[in-house]
């Protein structure tokens, strides 16, 4: 007897007869995705690695040189005369006239100011008349002297005649005795006579004193007096007038610091520019550079004096000063710029060696941040240290002995038997991508 399927086994059988195409159908579309992520990664991974010629490391370079160097030590001060006097009173009164201004030129001996003389004046007729009283003084005892003198001479002639009966001893005795207080007499009216003509030239020098000289000749820089002004002596002298005696030969003193002053000493020469004159160097030579210290703000500095010539008088005291100061001249010596001498090149980065392991998914991974090329160094080559700088030969950098010289901060004296004027020396390490 024949069986007639039904519709439920129709339809089972169908979908068996369809599951072989469907999973066929499924690994095609998973194979597609797997390769469609292999070039894209693929292509990641080209573009991240770049060309091989990106990979190589470029370096900026400088050519070596010949030329002079000089060397400079920078110092900041003021001008000052080369004698400046402070001019005061010894006396104390009230100022009666004055008789110079600013920039007066005057000579030695002139009368810049004078006090009230009365007061002097009356001081000296005193002194005087207290003279006069003394010499008289001394003109008295002189006749005492001369009477008692006289009158002991004659009691010892009566006494020689009478055979010593009178007069009697007593009255000798006596006689001799008023002679020694004469002559005493005369002897302090004498030192009496010599200290009234002390105080007389004591008041005449007071008086002397009231008229303000001028000690140098020079010009008067500055002026704190006027007439009607009460002066007061005492320890420390007021500044009345301050002089300075030759505006033409000028002194710049200027803090060299304690670093540089082993470089500096006298007989150097330097150059110097003020603010009024920017365009204009001064040029100046170091005549004493001081032993002792200055320390302002925990800075430690030396005093170093410059003479000046100022026959223009373009310079005035108390200018601000930037100078110069030439430590060392070099001509035709072979310079290479200090970047040279501080460069060296990186060393290879741990990152940078290939990679064994990891697979594609660590060469997807972002890696840290490649650590600077650069090296930290001091601006001015350590002269106690071997130095050398670095060369492109082949492409890589080579490094070339030297023996280093003077510096001025940015370039630096050098000599070596494998480096000549022309040679390109490495400063820099570029970024291996642009």
């Amino acid at each position: 007897m024949s069986h007639t399927p039904s519709v439920a086994e129709a339809d089972l059988a169908k979908i068996i007869r369809s599951e072989p195409a469907r999973g066929r159908f499924r690994i095609l579309r998973w194979l597609s995705v797997i390769i469609g992520f292999v070039l894209i990664a693929g292509g990641f991974l080209w573009l991240r690695a770049g060309s091989p010629a990106d990979a190589l490391p470029r370096f900026q370079t400088t050519t070596v040189s010949r030329g002079d160097l000089r060397v400079t030590v920078s110092a900041t001060g003021q001008l000052a005369p080369v004698n400046e006097v402070d001019v005061g009173s010894e006396q104390s009164g009230t100022v009666k006239e004055v008789f110079v201004d600013y920039n007066d030129r005057v000579k030695k001996g002139q009368v810049l100011a004078r006090l009230d003389l009365s007061k002097l004046q009356d001081a000296i007729a005193k002194a005087k008349a207290e003279l006069a009283s003394a010499e008289a003084k001394v003109l008295q005892t002189v006749a005492t002297v001369k009477e008692a003198r006289a009158n002991l001479g004659r009691l010892r002639q009566v006494a020689k005649l009478s055979g010593g009966k009178v007069p009697s001893s007593a009255d000798l005795e006596t006689a001799e005795a008023t002679l020694q207080r004469a002559n005493a007499d005369e002897a302090s009216a004498r030192a009496a006579v010599d200290v009234a003509r002390a105080a007389l030239r004591s008041n005449e020098t007071d008086l002397s004193k009231a008229s303000i000289l001028s000690p140098i000749d020079g010009v008067v820089l500055s002026r704190a007096v006027e007439p009607g002004q009460t002066v007061a002596a005492s320890l420390q002298v007021t500044v009345l007038f301050k002089l300075a005696e030759n505006l033409s030969q000028m002194e710049l003193q200027v803090d060299v610091d304690e670093a540089d002053v082993g470089q500096v000493h006298a007989g150097q020469s330097a150059a110097f520019t003020v603010d009024a004159y920017p365009n204009r160097q001064f040029p100046a030579r170091i005549s004493l550079v001081r032993f002792g210290s200055e320390t302002v703000d925990n800075v430690v500095s030396y005093k170093t004096i410059l003479n000046v010539d100022n026959d223009d008088l373009s310079l005035r005291p108390g200018m601000t000063a930037t100078a110069e100061i030439v430590t060392a001249e070099r001509q035709d010596v072979l310079l290479v710029p200090n970047a040279a001498l501080r460069f060296t090149p990186p060393r290879p980065a741990a990152n940078d060696a290939p990679k064994s392991g990891g697979g594609l998914l660590a060469s997807l991974l972002p890696r840290p941040p490649r650590p600077p090329d650069t090296k930290v160094a001091s601006t001015t080559p350590d002269k106690s240290a071997a130095q050398q700088v670095w060369v492109l030969r082949e492409g890589q950098p080579t490094p070339v002995a030297v023996t280093v010289g003077q510096s001025d901060g940015r370039m630096t004296e050098v000599t070596s038997a494998e480096l000549e004027a022309g040679a390109s020396v490495i400063t820099a390490r570029m970024s291996s991508k642009p």
